[in-house]
């Protein structure tokens, strides 16, 4: 392969400024211009009792499909439709009820000003978001979103850069402020993310992690010390629960307690389970959070917990390996 050609180090970081510079002073421009027909648009996907349809061709097609994503997950029911299949069947998706999104930088896209008027005979909402104020599209529609831009980054001033931003930014600036009216909180944004770290963190309790039945290592108080170990090594957890004659939990014994026995010396044999315990050990109930038994051994420094109800009676147990596996930490 022929080798790459050298780059000007100077040259390049100078072009990566100034495209940030373009971008900023974009975004700066969109915020000045942020009024009424905003608070219109917010107001009008808010109603919205069907879902906010986003449309787009090309890089505004791209930009598109990401807003209809965070419009989704952040409370707010959307999807993407592509123009040009829109006028091949796909129109047929979008009802009364919805309000259409559509993007154009230029506002003259011919798939999407050939669907316009189809739109307004269904008596759908349209809001444009686009750089042309006196376009078609912009003239068709019932709020207009300028995303105008003095000039692109890009030095031949052709390639959308700085108007694929001012798009971006405005449809976060949308999906942040229809969150905000929604009262879209923290839990909800874990329900549309059940397999991300924050539905983990948010959904997931100890009740849906914890060892339970035959796999839970349990003695009681006068169980001889060998048959503790027994126990401790056959559920594999790392600790042993000591619980009276109603499951109710006296005492933790583990292997770091094992490992300080040892280490004094002497005969262990002759003990029993309830002069080896440590007595009162740290509980969580099923229903926690199990982000929060994490942060509970943290806090502790141990690397298991029992889990109790609301009379003190074992009924689970978890350490830091389960907690791992389910990916909460």
């Amino acid at each position: 392969m022929p080798a790459a050609p050298a780059v000007d180090a100077t040259r390049v970081l100078q072009l990566a400024a100034r495209t940030l510079d373009i971008e900023a002073a974009a975004l700066a421009g969109v915020k000045a211009r942020l009024g009424p027909t905003f608070v219109q648009a917010v107001q009008a996907m808010l109603a919205c009792r069907g879902r906010v349809v986003v449309m787009g061709m090309g890089k505004s097609g791209h930009v598109g499909r990401k807003i209809a994503a965070t419009l989704a997950s952040t409370g707010t029911p959307a999807m993407f439709v592509h123009p040009a299949e829109a006028s091949h069947g796909d129109l047929g998706m979008v009802t009364p009820h919805d309000v259409v999104l559509a993007i154009s930088n230029s506002g003259e896209s011919d798939e999407l000003n050939v669907i316009v008027p189809l739109l307004h005979r269904q008596g759908v909402t349209l809001i444009a978001m686009t750089g042309r104020a006196d376009s078609t599209l912009a003239r068709h529609a019932s709020i207009v979103l300028s995303s105008a831009v003095e000039q692109e980054a890009c030095p031949l001033n052709l390639a959308p850069t700085a108007s694929t931003t001012a798009q971006i930014a405005l449809g976060d600036a949308l999906a942040v402020a229809l969150l905000d009216a929604r009262g879209f909180k923290e839990d909800d944004f874990a329900r549309s993310h059940p397999g991300g770290a924050l539905g983990r963190r948010l959904l997931v309790h100890v009740g849906d992690l914890m060892r339970t039945g035959d796999a839970l290592p349990r003695v009681r108080p006068d169980t001889p010390f060998t048959d503790l170990l027994h126990e401790m090594s056959r559920k594999g957890l790392g600790f042993a629960a000591v619980v009276d004659d109603d499951d109710r939990v006296q005492g933790i014994f583990t292997d770091g307690d094992l490992r300080r026995l040892i280490e004094k010396g002497g005969d262990l044999r002759g003990l029993r389970a309830g002069e080896v315990m440590h007595a009162r050990p740290r509980t969580v109930a099923a229903d926690a959070l199990a982000v929060d038994a994490a942060a509970l051994m943290e806090q502790h420094r141990i690397t298991g917990v029992l889990v109790v109800d609301g009379d003190g009676r074992l009924v689970g147990a978890l350490n830091t390996n389960d907690l791992m596996r389910a990916k909460v930490i």
